[in-house]
């Protein structure tokens, strides 16, 4: 069975994002609360659709649940930008987009703390989702407000959706 690689190196960082030392993704993610970068990205397309993953069964966090298109940590030694663009090929073949930046804040939940780098893109080309997904495919955002508050989709996408200017 697949599982994250809690060996993984991540960056540590204060509240303004500059690293402060480093910590495994498994000390990340143990309930330590050791405050760590992450990037997300809110694909749309033209039509206003907005892509979801949904995540595959065997995540620790949120396991099943539909998130944010592309969501990943900043490795250790890298910065946000080259992140970002690794984890949009990674998690879903995508390569030529340009991002814009919408927000950086902090979440935190029962079992850690992410400084979380927020973007968006239009995009309307074909999407693969790697096998770190179980697929995903593109929401009306009519759908995604039904889908609010019942469970299917992860807490800290429902957050940002209802918060930040994604749907704008």
């Amino acid at each position: 069975m697949k599982s994250d690689n809690n060996a993984e190196l991540l960056p540590l960082v204060d509240e303004d994002g500059n690293v402060i030392g480093s910590a495994t993704r498994g000390e990340c993610h143990d309930g330590s609360k050791l405050l760590h970068a992450v990037v997300h990205l809110h694909l749309f397309d033209s039509e206003g659709r907005l892509y979801l993953q949904q995540r595959p069964m065997w995540k620790e966090i949120q396991p099943g649940k539909w998130d944010t298109a592309v969501g990943g940590h900043v490795d250790w030694g890298e910065d946000i930008g080259t992140a970002l663009h690794r984890e949009v090929h990674e998690e879903l073949g995508i390569s030529g987009i340009d991002p814009q930046f919408l927000v950086r804040y902090i979440f935190e939940s029962e079992r850690e703390k992410e400084l979380i780098y927020v973007y968006k893109a239009v995009y309307d080309g074909e999407v693969l989702p790697s096998d770190e997904l179980d697929g995903g495919r593109f929401w009306t955002l009519q759908e995604i407000r039904e889908a609010i508050g019942r469970q299917m989709l992860t807490p800290n996408f429902e957050q940002e959706f209802l918060k930040l200017p994604i749907g704008e």
